[in-house]
C-alpha cells in the first residue's frame, strides 16, 4: 500500500507537470512556430545565411499540399507485376503436388482413393496459401526504402540601407544570384527559376516587417489583410482570437531591424517569392485586457528575435508576407 509520503510525492509531481504544461502552452500561444506558404519550396529548408546560420526547419503549418520529394518517394514504383498464386515458388509447389497425386491415382489407388486425394489437395491448398502470405509479407518489407534529401546553396552580397540608423551598410542584405537557392534535382527546381531583387524590394521587406508587427499589436485585421496573404491572415487572426479568449492582448512596438539577408528568391509562373532572414528588436509584451497588467515580457527593454520571413507578389504587384519561420 502506498504510504502518505509516496502519495504526497506523486501528487506534487503531477501538479508540477500540469503547471509546466500550462506554462509551455502559454509561451507557445505567443506568435511563433512556423506557418504559411513558400510555393513549391514550402516543405524545403531555406539555405543558411549570416543572419540565420543554423539550419531552419521547413514550414510546419501550411495550406500548400505536400507534393514534393517525400510524397513522390511514397509513390509505387513501376516494375514487374507481382506473380499470382499459381506462379512462382508457390505455383511450382502446387503443380508438383497435383501431378504427384494424379500419378498415385493412376498407378494403383484407383477411384477408391479419391476421397483421400481430395483431403490431400485441401491440405496442400492450405499450406500453399500460408507460404504465399509469407512471401508477400517479406516482399512488402523489402520494398520500403529511404527518401532522398535536399540541400541548400549560397548567396551573393549587396548593399542595404538601415532606416533605423540612416546609414549605408555593405552586405547587410544578401541577394542570391542565378543558380542559387535550393539544390538541384528536386521537383521544385523544374518549375521555378532564380531571380534577382532590387533595392526597392529590400526596402519593401523592411517596411512590411514593421507594418505586420504593428498591425498585429493593434489587432488591426484590415492592415493585416493589406500586408499579408489570406492564408497568413487566417493564422494571425486565429492567434488574436485565442489571445482575446484568454483575456490577453499582445502589444508589439518599436520595431528596429538590426541585420537581414536574402536566403533565396525565385519565380514560379507569374508569382515571385523571396525568403529573408531578419534579426530585429521590438518591445513585445502580453497584457491583461481588463487591467492592462503586463503578464509576460518587459515593456522597458526590447527583445531580440531572428526569423525567416517569406514574401510573395503576383504579376509585379506589391509584396505580401506569406510565411514566418523561427530561426
Amino acid at each position: 500500500m502506498m504510504s502518505r509520503t509516496s502519495r504526497f510525492a506523486t501528487l506534487f509531481a503531477g501538479l508540477f507537470l500540469a503547471f509546466s504544461m500550462v506554462a509551455i502552452d502559454h509561451a507557445e500561444a505567443r506568435r511563433g512556430g512556423s506557418f504559411g506558404s513558400r510555393g513549391t519550396r514550402t516543405f524545403q529548408s531555406a539555405p543558411p545565411t549570416r543572419t540565420a546560420p543554423a539550419p531552419t526547419a521547413p514550414v510546419e503549418r501550411s495550406m500548400t499540399p505536400n507534393t514534393g520529394v517525400n510524397s513522390a518517394a511514397r509513390q509505387p514504383q513501376a516494375g514487374p507485376q507481382r506473380p499470382g498464386f499459381m506462379s512462382g515458388f508457390g505455383g511450382t509447389m502446387m503443380r508438383g503436388l497435383l501431378i504427384g497425386g494424379l500419378i498415385g491415382l493412376l498407378l494403383g489407388q484407383g477411384f477408391g482413393g479419391l476421397a483421400g486425394m481430395f483431403g490431400f489437395l485441401l491440405q496442400a491448398l492450405l499450406i500453399g496459401g500460408a507460404i504465399m502470405l509469407a512471401i508477400r509479407f517479406f516482399r512488402s518489407q523489402s520494398a520500403r526504402g529511404p527518401a532522398p534529401a535536399l540541400a541548400g546553396a549560397g548567396a551573393q552580397a549587396s548593399r542595404f540601407e538601415n532606416r533605423a540608423t540612416g546609414q549605408q551598410t555593405a552586405g547587410s542584405f544578401s541577394i542570391p544570384g542565378f543558380g542559387g537557392g535550393s539544390g538541384g534535382g528536386s521537383p521544385a527546381a523544374a518549375v521555378s527559376e532564380e531571380i534577382t531583387l532590387a533595392q526597392s524590394d529590400l526596402d519593401a521587406f523592411q517596411q512590411l516587417l514593421t507594418d505586420v508587427q504593428e498591425a498585429f499589436g493593434r489587432e488591426d485585421h484590415a492592415a493585416l489583410r493589406r500586408a499579408t496573404t489570406p492564408e497568413m491572415v487566417s493564422y494571425l487572426s486565429e492567434e488574436l482570437a485565442d489571445n482575446a479568449q484568454k483575456g490577453l492582448r499582445n502589444e508589439v512596438s518599436d520595431i528596429t531591424l538590426l541585420q537581414a539577408d536574402i536566403a533565396e528568391s525565385w519565380r514560379e509562373d507569374d508569382r515571385d517569392y523571396a525568403t529573408a532572414a531578419l534579426r530585429y528588436e521590438s518591445r513585445d509584451v502580453m497584457r491583461e485586457r481588463a487591467s492592462g497588467k503586463v503578464v509576460e515580457g518587459d515593456e522597458g527593454h526590447p527583445t531580440e528575435t531572428t526569423e525567416l520571413w517569406t514574401f510573395t507578389r503576383q504579376n509585379g504587384s506589391s509584396w505580401k508576407l506569406s510565411a514566418i519561420q523561427q530561426a
